[in-house]
């Protein structure tokens, strides 16, 4: 069984932009209920599927294949939940570990969050200066919960981000 264990922070600034170049991802649920989530996800010219158990503190379960790119294209038009997600996506080696920084556009646009996946749910690591306030296991900042309630509507944006 495969094992996802990740923290989540907001982004402070974007300083971390000069440091990789951004992938585009377009990403669409066909299932976001709390206990698995089915996500499409196009990842600049290829395409998964991944599928997601509920969170138990860091970790969960995570399976994820490869899927033609054009069938990820007709699920994102077709079946996937609206609206979906696109974002910009920087990897960024810091410290031995990969930062995935999202920058999030359409109705998430404004939010910068960085997810860092580690082997152990205790497992210590160094976080760069442009990471601010973590949010592990605030729901508010899954994925899966931005379509039903996207960024644009928390009508608090320049809050967020003065109390980072």
């Amino acid at each position: 069984m495969a094992k996802e264990i990740e923290r989540k922070f907001l982004v402070k600034d974007d300083s971390f932009e000069q440091l990789a170049n951004p992938l585009y991802f377009h990403q669409g649920y066909l299932s976001s209920d709390i206990e698995r989530t089915v996500r499409v996800r196009v990842e600049g010219t290829k395409a998964v599927i991944t599928i997601k158990g509920r969170n138990s503190g860091m970790t969960r379960d995570e399976y994820e294949y490869e899927i033609p790119l054009y069938d990820a294209y007709e699920m994102l038009g077709n079946l996937c939940i609206k609206p979906t997600i696109q974002k910009f996506r920087y990897e960024i080696e810091y410290m031995g570990h990969i930062w995935q920084v999202d920058k999030f556009e359409g109705f998430n646009k404004g939010l910068v969050v960085a997810e860092i996946e580690l082997s152990s749910e205790n497992e210590s690591f160094e976080k760069p200066e442009w990471i601010g306030e973590e949010v592990t296991g605030n729901p508010l900042y899954y994925n899966s919960n931005l379509i039903s309630n996207p960024f644009s509507n928390w009508g608090y944006e320049n809050e967020v981000k003065e109390n980072i």
